[in-house]
């Protein structure tokens, strides 16, 4: 029979911190399967992104050319983009719910480091995103009126889905800022803000006051980047702006989660 050995084995010091500051593929597993059964997050993530796209893809000009396609296939990305970053945000805003629930101060007893927790939030997140900008896309070609090349349909697709990550961790951040029943009440009209500052929903006119303030908002610069495969067109000041808010949301929801879990 085998003893412990009180001087090492319960020694705290002796204990070696785990690998990758705790990341279990076992807990993301869960977490996705968790979430992928929550039939009404998954409606709103699926039907509302398409019903915005069929709201603002009736226009007039809709088979204008823009760039590598037209002006139908420019309002898909943007809507794609839009859908993508409300349902990221609001399954990292989960994370509202879970405080309310003490869980995070759980997290406490856990060799868990917060930037991992963060980043697994924000990968669950991102699965909605896809799930959203699939359906816009879907929505978008069995309409018929966006018009681009299949490689560039593609590449708008995939750098809609890495963007939308700067989403997924601001929705961990306001989900660790306010109360459960909160979260969505301040992201909500939050993005709506930040979609018409990003050119999502209303050109604004190059120059003006309210363009040069729109270009340091978290919308501006992936709305930029998620078109670009389209317009040909993109500045360094997009590709700063999306890395900048992304650093400032996840290294905040880390700092937040930090603070909440130790109150314990």
């Amino acid at each position: 029979m085998s003893t412990i050995d009180l001087d090492t084995d319960l020694d705290p010091t002796g204990r070696r911190a785990p690998r990758l500051g705790g990341f279990s593929t076992v807990v993301l597993r869960i977490e996705l399967r968790r979430m992928l059964r929550n039939r009404r997050t998954l409606l709103f993530a699926m039907a509302f992104p398409a019903a915005l796209f069929l709201s603002f893809g009736g226009q007039e000009n809709a088979e204008d050319s823009v760039g590598n396609g037209n002006v139908a296939a420019y309002i898909m990305v943007s809507m794609a983009l839009y859908g993508a970053a409300l349902t990221a945000a609001s399954g990292g805003a989960s994370v509202a719910a879970e405080r309310a629930l003490g869980w995070s101060r759980q997290l406490r007893l856990t060799p868990l480091h917060p930037a991992v927790h963060v980043l697994t939030k924000a990968v669950l997140a991102l699965v909605l995103g896809a799930v959203a900008i699939t359906v816009v896309n879907l929505v978008g070609l069995a309409q018929g009126k966006p018009e681009m090349p299949l490689d560039v349909w593609l590449a708008c697709g995939l750098l809609t889905l890495a963007c939308t990550l700067v989403f997924a961790a601001l929705g961990v951040f306001v989900g660790y800022l306010v109360p459960g029943e909160s979260a969505m009440q301040v992201l909500g009209p939050g993005l709506a803000l930040l979609g018409f500052l990003g050119n999502v929903f209303i050109p604004m006119e190059t120059g003006s006051t309210i363009h040069r303030v729109a270009e340091w908002t978290p919308m501006f610069g992936v709305a930029e980047i998620s078109r670009w495969p389209l317009t040909g067109d993109l500045g360094t000041g997009a590709v700063v702006n999306a890395v900048a808010w992304l650093v400032v949301f996840v290294v905040g929801a880390a700092w937040c989660l930090g603070r909440d879990t130790g109150r314990v």
